[in-house]
């Protein structure tokens, strides 16, 4: 009987060769495969939602500041914004703040606002930025109050007094809205060679801080900046049809219809409104696609399939 100790035999050596190089043959093809996209890409700014929901433990932020390095070293120029309301929410509850919602967004007073700011700037921010520093590129944090970078106006809803059916105005405190967004600050961030990583957080007029939807914060940062894609991560796998299959590919009216019937509705329909103000403003497209898959960026950019929903003007 042979020792564990024993050397391997030549056969043995002979399976192990060709295992490795079946390896390395399959790296190689991955990489062929990938080359007219690095091609059609470099130069390219891709924008980059990170959601909350998506945004998993170590490892699965460890793959996506490897994408993003990776992304950067063949020559795009990728562009953060982050999300946090998952984070956001424990955080309020910690510290025993109401919170509730209008349409999906949140009402931010003035105590929320603080903490929202807090846990958006001072915690998610920066471990993304060290997370993409640990891969080896070069990242920089920022809010939209930063150098003026997103001017923001407050917004309100109007609901129905379940009562009476009149239509009320519903006060959200702190909520705003991109009205400019300055594409000048990002530019000069890019062409310093750092990957920018920005929270959802914007200025008013009077220096009042505003609490932004992180998709409209992408989306608007995105038709800024005349980005090629923007790619938005989130907890799911695309727009389903009714029969629960994901739809690899979408027209503006191809989306307006879908909401008008049915088949996008609940939480996915500000997402999808994201994807039809971007791409109407000049954004090449736009892609929802689960953050949790691990590498999911380069998956998309630069395999043949992709992944996800892909919204294009028509």
């Amino acid at each position: 009987m042979a020792s564990p100790d024993d050397p391997p035999k030549a056969e043995e050596h002979g399976g192990i060769a060709l295992r490795q190089l079946a390896k390395w043959r399959s790296a190689a093809a991955t990489l062929v495969e990938a080359l007219p996209y690095i091609l059609r890409y470099d130069g390219k700014t891709i924008v980059v939602k990170y959601g909350g929901h998506a945004m998993g433990g170590s490892v699965a932020a460890n793959h996506f500041a490897q994408d993003l390095v990776l992304m950067k070293q063949t020559g795009i120029d990728p562009i953060v914004v982050h999300g946090g309301g998952p984070q956001i929410g424990q955080m309020l509850e910690r510290l025993s703040i109401k919170s509730s919602f209008v349409d999906g967004l949140r009402v931010t007073d003035k105590d929320a606002i603080d903490v929202v700011e807090m846990v958006l700037t001072g915690s998610i921010n920066k471990q993304i930025v060290s997370a993409i520093n640990g891969a080896g590129g070069r990242a920089v944090g920022l809010s939209g109050k930063d150098g003026n970078l997103i001017i923001a106006r407050k917004i309100d809803r109007l609901r129905k007094d379940p009562q009476t059916g009149a239509e009320e105005r519903v006060d959200l405190g702190f909520v705003g809205d991109p009205e400019t967004v300055n594409p000048e600050v990002l530019e000069t961030i890019v062409g310093s060679d750092l990957i920018p990583v920005i929270a959802p957080i914007g200025v008013g007029q009077e220096g009042e801080t505003y609490n932004i939807n992180a998709d409209t914060v992408a989306g608007a940062v995105a038709s800024a900046i005349g980005a090629e894609r923007l790619i938005l991560l989130t907890d799911v796998t695309g727009v389903m049809d009714k029969q629960g299959n994901v739809i690899p590919k979408l027209t503006i009216s191809d989306c307006r219809r879908l909401m008008n019937d049915g088949t996008i509705s609940g939480g996915m329909i500000p997402k999808i409104q994201t994807c039809i103000d971007a791409v109407e403003a000049g954004v090449g497209a736009v892609v929802i696609v689960d953050g949790r898959v691990p590498h999911v960026l380069l998956i998309e950019l630069f395999t043949e399939t992709g992944a996800g929903t892909m919204v294009v003007a028509g």
